[in-house]
């Protein structure tokens, strides 16, 4: 008798767990995002890169930006906390790490992911510089390599 009565609570629980969910789901409307890199208003992070925020917060959580490298940027050999995401809109980002043996040059329409904690070098094409969307799970940092 308890066990079915045990058995009957925890579905109920599940139930109405599950009822709440769904309802504060439907209720909870996301607005459509739209951006574009021509008229994003970038700003000087660092010298020689340049972010716009398309959601989020980069110095504190998860977000999406267009990031510019001008042209040559070197970041030096780094890391970051968080997994970063990136796709190459204009230009070439340059990449290389201690297991890819050759510099990949990241063209336009072109995406890479960099596991957090992944110590790798980044820059940007010597003419064109790079425009990229980037996204992480958590804030951005670059943390100098030892």
């Amino acid at each position: 008798m308890k066990k079915s009565l045990l058995t009957i609570g925890v579905a109920t629980t599940l139930m109405i767990a599950w009822f709440i969910g769904r309802v504060q789901g439907q209720q909870s409307s996301r607005p459509v995002i739209f951006v574009s890199a021509d008229q994003a208003n970038f700003h000087e992070t660092t010298k020689g890169v340049s972010m716009a925020a398309i959601w989020g917060d980069a110095d504190k959580g998860a977000h999406a930006t267009f990031t510019k490298f001008v042209p040559g940027f070197d970041a030096g050999m780094h890391t970051h906390t968080n997994d970063v995401w990136i796709v190459v809109l204009k230009g070439a980002y340059l990449y290389k790490d201690d297991v890819i043996d050759k510099r990949l040059v990241v063209g336009s329409g072109s995406f890479l992911r960099v596991p957090a904690g992944m110590k790798h070098w980044s820059g940007g094409d010597p003419k064109e510089g790079a425009l990229f969307y980037e996204e992480s799970s958590g804030k951005f940092d670059s943390i100098p390599a030892k």
